[in-house]
């Protein structure tokens, strides 16, 4: 039975040149390091940045809202140091929402329909009808004058509150 190489048996059966290109590759193969991997390193870098970023996205937030509060103050102008409307002890309850119980106090008075809409959304409750009434001299066009069920009275989470907007 014949051999399936075409090479003769009597040598290894490569040409001078194959011998050295394999004996260099073995050498290479032998003498080189395997990579490391600082899997630990990595894994920390990651969480590192991902805190870092968490924290940028917290205090832009802070200071976004800090921002919208200090705008809301000076487009007031000069009427920031007296009320919206001027209130009776019942028109205080009739712009006021207690949530469960008295446990959130909900302050309407004077707020426009987006603060008011802000704030409905911040207490998890939804805005139901907008009505609106003549004030007169008293209240601002546009901000709240009541809202509907007011304090005594309170409201849960996910209720329905009906607002009343000064027309003139």
């Amino acid at each position: 039975m014949t051999s399936h190489d075409a090479r003769p048996s009597s040598r290894t059966g490569y040409t001078p040149f194959e011998e050295e290109l394999v004996n260099a590759m073995n050498a290479f193969a032998n003498s080189a390091d395997a990579p490391t991997v600082d899997t630990v390193g990595i894994v920390r870098k990651t969480r590192r940045k991902r805190v870092t970023a968490i924290a940028g996205l917290a205090a832009a937030l802070i200071v976004a809202g800090g921002g919208t509060a200090l705008a809301t103050a000076v487009s007031n102008g000069s009427e920031a140091s007296r009320p919206a409307a001027a209130t009776t002890a019942t028109d205080a309850d009739a712009t006021t929402v207690l949530v469960n119980g008295s446990t959130i106090k909900r302050e309407f008075a004077g707020l426009d329909l987006d603060f008011a809409k802000q704030l409905l959304m911040k207490s998890q409750l939804k805005l139901g009808t907008v009505g609106k009434v003549d004030c007169g001299k008293n209240g601002k066009p546009g901000s709240v004058h009541s809202v509907d069920p007011h304090s005594p009275k309170t409201v849960s989470i996910g209720d329905t509150i009906n607002l009343t907007l000064c027309a003139s």
